[in-house]
């Protein structure tokens, strides 16, 4: 049973989103980075787009390419392609994988309490550029860092997911520092700090050979850029993440250790569906975080509300960002793929949960 909600609101729906272009309309913001940032708290939302057109017979399969600012939509014949979930299609002539969606990132303020938007950009404010961006930039985790405000990101194209870094000092001058792990590779969060002078993420790998489903891991760079000393750090054994497990949240430092709050998925019954998506705790130790101490005994977010039930991809509730605020915790979510949630928690409560 999920810990107790003090708050819930939706900050942000699609319809409320205008669209990059006019070929193409909102269908999904969620997703958020999220970070303290001059006296507020901002978020970098994901923007998912499909084209506004429908053509009967054909599917209509968007992209960038790197360097215009036209997107492109590339339509097939329905017959040619087998649709897996909402989110994605198989080519049957060859087997590979089309988004039915391209995303971008864009800045949302939020006002003092951090639960009710203020202000939206109107056009994108990351938007995709290089090859490896080819249909879309997706899910960034926000981490200030050395006084410099540090995001990874999804990078996806015709090679892969992989997730790649960028850094701003304002949110409108951008800075690529180019992919950090290869496809397939998701849920990269990097500390706010360095232990024991060396950088740490966690990541998320997906093989294609599935000896294990995707878990966490853990690694550490003395640059921000060679990364080593990968390991596995949480592999999931509960019966409501017995799909897979990834990070959520950027680690917050507490006197205990290092607070992470991860996702996991529930497999559907009979494989109709995604499944479920719920948010539980992990507490990792401060000065060796791959030693995880505490592992929540059950999830402290599930979806329950109709905007988490119910949308482009139902029943999830994908946490991407934490505020501490207090003895209380602002949770940001992407809500069934389709709208932004935030969650107000007793941080108690989920210290009760940790086992």
């Amino acid at each position: 049973m999920a810990v107790p909600r003090l708050e819930t609101a939706c900050l942000l729906r699609p319809e409320a989103i205008p669209p990059s272009h006019p070929a193409l309309q909102v269908v999904s913001v969620f997703n958020p980075g999220v970070a303290a940032y001059d006296g507020r708290v901002v978020l970098l939302v994901r923007v998912a787009e499909t084209p506004r057109e429908s053509c009967t017979g054909w599917v209509g399969l968007p992209r960038y390419v790197p360097g215009e600012t036209e997107p492109h939509i590339d339509w097939v014949p329905e017959s040619d392609v087998e649709c897996l979930d909402p989110r994605v299609v198989r080519l049957r002539q060859t087997g590979t994988i089309r988004l039915t969606f391209v995303s971008h990132l864009r800045l949302a303020r939020l006002d003092p309490t951090g639960t009710r938007v203020e202000a939206v950009d109107p056009t994108p404010t990351f938007y995709p550029e290089t090859e490896w961006e080819t249909y879309g930039v997706e899910d960034p985790r926000i981490t200030v860092l050395d006084g410099v405000v540090y995001f990874t990101y999804v990078a996806v194209s015709p090679h892969g997911a992989c997730t790649a870094l960028a850094s701003t000092l304002d949110f409108r001058q951008f800075t690529r520092h180019g992919i950090l792990f290869p496809p397939e590779n998701k849920d990269v969060l990097l500390f706010p700090e360095r232990i024991q002078g060396e950088y740490v993420v966690l990541h998320r790998p997906n093989p294609n050979t599935h000896f294990h489903p995707p878990e966490i891991w853990i690694a550490y760079s003395p640059d921000l850029i060679r990364w080593g000393r990968h390991r596995p750090l949480y592999g999931g054994r509960r019966h409501w993440e017995n799909d897979r497990v990834g990070g959520s949240t950027v680690p917050l430092r507490l006197p205990e250790g290092w607070l992470e709050i991860y996702h996991s998925n529930r497999k559907a019954e009979r494989g109709a569906g995604v499944g479920t998506y719920t948010a539980s705790a992990l507490l990792l130790d401060s000065t060796h975080p791959e030693r995880v101490l505490k592992v929540s005994r059950e999830p402290i977010l599930e979806p329950t509300e109709p905007f988490e039930r119910a949308g482009f991809v139902p029943n999830v509730v994908f946490p991407t960002g934490l505020i501490l605020q207090g003895d209380t915790v602002l949770l940001y979510y992407g809500a069934a793929d389709t709208c932004t949630g935030v969650v107000r928690l007793r941080l108690a409560d989920i210290w009760a949960t940790l086992e």
